[in-house]
């Protein structure tokens, strides 16, 4: 065997695999949604009960929820994951990614960390581009952020009968799940969607056709006579009344379509009518600031009108650092997305996704171009940094800089978590997915040496865990925060400062909630759709 030619093709199909190996999606019919139009259908001018900017992981299952009881106006700036040829099932990698056209499903960035990045342009938010590991937040988590644990657990409940599944569990998969059992990740759990020390089979929006399940299923339980969908909606900005009002007050917004035209939404009359920001960790600050809410400074430099100088719309941004080993197989092994987690004691989340041939056609890849991936996500994290503006068109990405490993906490769960993927590797239970000949330094330094970010390299990287996990950082696309709880917005999530107008979504956490959040994401969408419609109901009730 030539270790040379096996270290160029695991460098291609690392650099590949790990950018697109959580953002896989499937193929699947378009439901029948009365409801869903193209925004070119929209008409001027339009009144609801609610407007969602957003229809994404938490703002589909809201918008569901809205429906029952209010109208409610979702505005989407991308398409249907239903059909979408850029979209692909289980055993295809990378379609969305590498669509880099206006179109596309995913938009990439690069934030100022030199990290290649890439945030949902489709209707189902990140759920249609993500690698499906469906679990939930750990029971201190909703403690302390101060929800309703019923509600809680009744509105993952209602996400789970729609998009969570149990995984089908083969032999790559279990022998990493047998590997941290082995180094001392226990107890073992067994499958479970809860959070817990150990190791765990985790669900997955995946069924077990390999079709995916994502937020934008959960507009199966909407009201159809309560719900207007518009796809290809690019809302430019909320609008605000100001004058004879103590404060601003939120009461419409102007967005365009897909030729440009533009349209308006507002409120109708009503004290309960609000509209509800649910864009992103990205987009959502964004929109404020360029709805006037945000730093003045920064809102008076791309020459926007203050509505609210709010210095810390934009501030906290965090992505949880990941970093990950790549193991060449001598055997062929499944396609496999996570599955397995192992939930460490000192703040690390190890995971795995394997793959018969990532490397495309080359003849050296085809040979060898097996194996699958080890990885290890900072739980947290507590580095965090900002975003800014870049231009006014809300279709733009802003400038964002996510400060990796800045706290030394940070690096060091990395560390720890890289040195027992390094004895899962060396496992018995491992040990049929590995090359005697290939030792796990040398697994390491093929890693080190693969172009997975823009950052300079380091000739220590391969002999130093620090240097490693700071020269080959990624993503895993978790990063979150930009309109906090009790700094942008209060803990009902309306923003603090003006009225009508609330953020519901990733964008006001504090931390990443358990391995993956994509389930809380849904869960707080629905979580808050209830209460908001509670407090509805009970002012109708006290007139």
């Amino acid at each position: 065997m030539d270790l040379g030619c096996l270290r160029l093709s695991f460098v291609a199909t690392l650099a590949t695999f790990l950018f697109f190996h959580d953002f896989c999606a499937c193929q699947k019919a378009a439901p029948n949604y009365s409801f869903m139009h193209n925004a070119t259908a929209a008409q001027p001018v339009s009144y609801y009960d609610y407007i969602i900017i957003g229809g994404g992981t938490a703002g589909c299952p809201l918008a569901a929820t809205l429906s029952q009881n209010a109208s409610v106006l979702l505005l989407e700036r991308g398409g249907s994951p239903y059909g979408n040829p850029n979209i692909t099932n289980l055993g295809s990698f990378g379609a969305a990614l590498s669509d880099l056209s206006s179109t596309s499903p995913s938009q990439r960035f690069i934030s100022e960390d030199g990290v290649i990045n890439s945030r949902a342009r489709v209707l189902g938010g990140g759920s249609c581009l993500n690698a499906g590991f469906y679990t939930r937040a750990a029971p201190y988590y909703v403690r302390e952020v101060g929800w309703d644990e019923r509600l809680v657990n009744e509105s993952y409940q209602w996400v789970e009968k729609v998009v969570a599944f149990e995984p089908p569990m083969r032999q790559w998969q279990s022998a990493v799940r047998d590997g941290l059992v082995e180094v001392g990740v226990l107890p073992y759990n067994g499958f479970t969607y809860d959070h817990m020390y150990g190791t765990k089979i985790g669900g997955t929006i995946f069924d077990q056709n390999g079709q995916r399940h994502t937020a934008a299923d959960l507009l199966e339980y909407a009201n159809p006579s309560g719900l207007t969908l518009l796809l290809h909606a690019s809302v430019h900005k909320v609008l605000f009344r100001i004058k004879g009002k103590a404060r601003p007050v939120a009461h419409g917004v102007v967005f365009r379509d897909a030729t440009g035209a533009k349209h308006r939404a507002y409120l109708k009359n009503g004290p309960k009518n609000e509209i509800i920001v649910s864009a992103g960790a990205l987009g959502s600050p964004q929109l404020l600031m360029l709805s006037g809410v945000g730093p003045a400074d920064q809102l008076k430099a791309h020459n926007i009108t203050v509505v609210l100088d709010q210095p810390l719309v934009g501030q906290g941004m965090s992505d949880n650092p990941m970093n990950a080993i790549f193991v060449p197989s001598p055997v062929p092994v499944e396609v496999s997305l996570i599955q397995v987690v192992g939930i460490t004691q000192f703040g690390s989340y190890i995971e795995a996704a394997s793959g018969e041939n990532f490397a495309g056609g080359s003849p050296s890849p085809r040979d060898y171009g097996i194996g699958g991936f080890i990885l290890e996500k900072v739980m947290g994290p507590v580095s965090t940094g900002h975003l800014e503006l870049r231009t006014r068109n809300p279709n733009d990405n802003p400038s964002v800089t996510f400060n990796y490993f800045k706290e030394p906490e940070d690096l060091q769960r990395c560390v720890q978590g890289i040195s027992t993927i390094e004895k899962i590797i060396e496992s018995k239970s491992f040990s049929k997915f590995k090359y005697e000949s290939m030792s796990v330094p040398i697994l390491v330094n093929m890693t080190a040496s693969a172009p997975v970010n823009l950052l300079p390299r380091h000739s220590n990287a391969s002999t130093s865990l620090e240097q490693f996990c700071r020269d080959t950082v990624m993503t895993i696309w978790h990063y979150h925060g930009g309109c906090q709880v009790g700094k942008v917005v209060d803990h009902d999530y309306k923003v603090l400062g003006v009225d009508a107008l609330r953020v519901i979504d990733g964008s006001t956490f504090y931390y990443s909630p358990g391995t993956n959040p994509q389930a809380t994401v849904m869960m707080l969408g629905r979580y808050m759709g209830v209460r908001i419609l509670s407090e509805r109901l009970a002012s109708n009730g006290s007139k």
